[in-house]
């Protein structure tokens, strides 16, 4: 079993669930590929075996799979100008999936985005029953990446958002967008297609572990209920992690205000976050009879601690 992306948010869950089930003897060695082992051990007895690879240099990959029967592909770049995320996610997954033909890997599962859709608004769409229409450099690569595990006959698994201890994009955006645009946007109605990590992980672990062949293809990696927004934002303030809004504001008069207020987030991603995103994700919990649990809303009170020290840190 070979992970690349080990050491990233979604990675680092997926790895401590791969070592649970390596304790418990449902697979073998675990492999972390990495470009620099943690304390630069390249081996740890309690953990995973580390090796150094790096997706921007292909010859660092030569060997780097060899005796791996399942490879879990997570590591992407997600931001950076076109020729950064072209090297990573359209040559390095190229790179890395002819290693995988080459060691004669029997399964590879890729970690890839809904942001592959665009701009939306979208609203309970299925796989591809619109035609992808990425906006920015690292979706269009991710995309682009996606050819060549399904060319290995992998599985490819788009993750909606994901939220959960370590999120450092989607509740640290909200809570900017809440600052410049204090009120429930649209009047909080958008339909969003959240995944708690934890949840994430688990259905990444399945289906890498599967004892069976594995769904190939492209699946929705999202909770099979779409989240509202002003749920969203209700229950993080009542947890303390968001502050509380009452105020309702059609959309023109938050895209106006966000204009005025000058911040990090994109008028692109803060409809990204307020608007419909919802994508149909019930296909891959049924065909890897992976639980789907109670949903992200219900998972956000056991990282709220964490989003708490996260964003007095970064205020």
């Amino acid at each position: 079993m070979a992970v690349t992306g080990a050491t990233g948010f979604v990675g680092s869950v997926v790895l401590r669930g791969l070592l649970e089930a390596r304790a418990e003897g449902r697979v073998g060695d675990v492999r972390a590929l990495v470009r620099t082992p943690p304390g630069g051990r390249p081996r740890d007895e309690a953990g995973p075996s580390w090796l150094p690879a790096d997706l921007t240099d292909p010859s660092s990959l030569c060997g780097a799979l060899d005796d791996v029967d399942v490879l879990v592909h997570l590591a992407s770049r997600v931001s950076g100008d076109a020729q950064a995320c072209e090297w990573t996610n359209v040559r390095g997954t190229a790179a890395l999936t002819e290693e995988a033909r080459r060691s004669g890997v029997r399964r590879v599962v890729q970690l890839s985005t809904t942001a592959v859709y665009g701009a939306g608004p979208h609203r309970g769409i299925t796989v591809n029953e619109i035609a992808p229409a990425p906006v920015s450099a690292a979706s269009a690569t991710r995309l682009e990446s996606e050819r060549h595990v399904l060319a290995t006959g992998g599985s490819v698994l788009r993750a909606g958002l994901v939220v959960g201890q370590g999120d450092r994009w989607v509740v640290p955006a909200l809570n900017e967008l809440l600052a410049r645009v204090p009120a429930f946007w649209d009047g909080g109605r958008g339909l969003l297609s959240l995944i708690d990590v934890e949840d994430l992980a688990r259905l990444i672990t399945t289906t890498a572990l599967m004892p069976d062949a594995p769904p190939t293809g492209i699946h929705h990696a999202t909770h099979t209920r779409p989240v509202r927004v002003r749920d969203l934002l209700t229950t993080l303030a009542s947890l303390g992690v968001l502050p509380d809004v009452t105020d309702s504001w059609p959309w023109d008069a938050c895209v106006r205000r966000l204009r005025e207020v000058p911040g990090l987030m994109s008028e692109r991603q803060f409809s990204l976050l307020a608007l419909d995103h919802w994508y149909r994700g019930e296909e891959i919990w049924h065909l890897t009879g992976c639980p789907e649990g109670p949903g992200p809303l219900a998972r956000l009170a056991s990282a709220s601690a964490w989003y708490r020290s996260y964003l007095a840190g970064h205020s």
